[in-house]
């Protein structure tokens, strides 16, 4: 569970505002499913909306800022809509409906209704998906999100989707922003923490629902929250290579986007995100974990890692290939300063080089040499038999660090050893299959500048197929 009762007393504040808003239509609908309506009791209605808008929030509450610019974006600056609120469970001190007496003091929203369903059959409530269907945005509060989990295949998913497809809205906090993602760390096994999940990516405690939401330019992605306050970073890398390794997202890569108590993600029918209040981090795994395993310390190399400050952007349609600082976890154990750095800047379309193999390039001496190459560097070659060795020069001054992703063919297995300048091993990815992507990440502590090799070797089988390896330093 993600926000402890987060709807209990985060909102307290704005109960005394609520006294000065539309009297409340309270409908006890059956046993599980409560009813409560601020505002007009007719819908408002036309024939098209210009969302859809998205807000994915740190804590339970209702960022005002964000949510403004939501409603405003979805009624195109005229006109009202309608909001709906879905709780898993009822406030238990302060306003019974915090969440809509946030919305209720914004611009241009008509009305707004809260639904509290305690039961997973509540998803298929005939009221409950009308007033979703009617309605122009729809906000998951805070909570359980095992509990939004087992709504998935019933009636109210279906109505959601529809809210969104008509160009209204989807958002939530705390677990409304978990359930918002395409792959739901759901806690339905009881929560874990950042330690715990370095320690055991496969704890009992990690579990995901997926097939739920897919909202477009979000695809991907796994949502946590609380994120600086409740130190998540570490856990967060451990669902994003779970991701990766268990094939939850497509493409070989995985994002992570982690927002801080009092932040809000925004993001609009183009795919923009804009960051409101507080951070939010995106946190990129491009290639195969190097150790993922269960009851196993979670290895890991270069995560990449965009920091989002308040007015910061980032493009979900288009993602960023720079702008990140990277930071690894090996044997469980991460890099330090998880939550800040120096942003890599030599990655762009117009920089780096190129650097294809030369044989023999089978020892250290003949190696070929990517010293005076551009960083980033692509290095590209194959495997021409079984024993096949291909060697590559490089340079690393004190404190830079070698980050390092190569792309095998299905035609061989391959592994990668960084080697110091009299050969012997310092990192070496050796991931098991034909096709396995490898990957490291090594840094100099030493004074002055060093001579190193990459060594390519074919494990099993061989080919005319080429290898990529994707070489950046920081």
């Amino acid at each position: 569970m993600t926000s402890c009762r987060a709807r209990t007393f985060a909102y307290a504040a704005v109960a005394m505002g609520a006294l000065a808003l539309p009297l409340a239509v309270h409908q006890p609908a059956h046993a599980a499913a409560d009813r409560i309506r601020l505002g007009s009791a007719t819908d408002a209605s036309r024939t098209s909306w210009n969302g859809p808008a998205f807000t994915m929030n740190g804590a339970g509450g209702v960022v005002a800022a964000s949510m403004a610019r939501a409603i405003d974006d979805i009624r195109g600056g005229s006109g009202s809509l309608d909001v709906v609120v879905l709780a898993g469970s009822a406030p238990t001190s302060g306003s019974t409906t915090p969440e809509c007496d946030t919305v209720m003091s914004l611009a241009g929203v008509n009305s707004c209704t809260t639904w509290t369903l305690t039961a997973a059959g509540d998803g298929n409530d005939a009221q409950v998906n009308t007033d979703i269907r009617n309605a122009e945005f729809v906000y998951f509060a805070g909570g359980d999100q095992c509990r939004y989990a087992a709504w998935k295949g019933t009636a109210l998913e279906a109505s959601v989707e529809s809210v969104v497809a008509k160009g209204g809205g989807s958002g939530g906090g705390s677990a409304g922003h978990h359930i918002n993602s395409p792959v739901v760390y759901d806690a339905c096994q009881g929560s874990v923490t950042s330690s715990a999940a370095l320690a055991n990516p496969y704890d009992r405690a990690i579990s995901f629902t997926t097939g739920m939401f897919q909202w477009a330019d979000y695809g991907a992605v796994v949502n946590d929250s609380h994120f600086v306050t409740r130190d998540r970073m570490g856990r967060t890398m451990a669902f994003v290579a779970r991701a990766v390794k268990d094939g939850l997202t497509p493409g070989g890569a995985a994002w992570g986007v982690g927002v801080e108590e009092g932040g809000s993600l925004f993001i609009d029918r183009n795919g923009e995100g804009t960051q409101y209040g507080k951070d939010a981090y995106v946190v990129l795994g491009d290639h195969q974990p190097e150790q993922a395993v269960d009851r196993t310390p979670l290895t890991y190399s270069g995560f990449k890692i965009w920091r989002l400050t308040p007015g910061t952007g980032f493009d979900f349609r288009n993602r960023p290939t720079c702008g990140y600082y990277l930071r690894s976890v090996i044997g469980g154990v991460p890099d330090a300063n998880l939550y800040s750095g120096t942003p890599v800047t030599d990655c762009g379309q117009s920089g780096g080089s190129t650097l294809s193999e030369s044989e023999p390039n089978d020892t250290r001496d003949t190696a070929d040499d990517a010293t005076a190459s551009a960083a980033p560097v692509t290095l590209s070659g194959d495997m021409k038999s079984s024993s096949d060795r291909d060697y590559y020069k490089f340079s690393l001054a004190s404190g830079q660090t070698v980050t390092l992703t190569c792309a095998i063919p299905a035609a061989y297995d391959a592994d990668a050893y960084w080697l110091d300048s009299a050969g012997s091993t310092l990192q070496r990815s050796v991931n098991d299959g034909a096709g396995t992507d490898e990957a490291l990440t090594f840094k100099r502590t030493a004074s002055g500048t060093g001579t190193y090799y990459l060594d390519m070797e074919a494990f099993s089988g061989s080919g005319t197929s080429p290898y990529t390896c994707a070489v950046a330093k920081s």
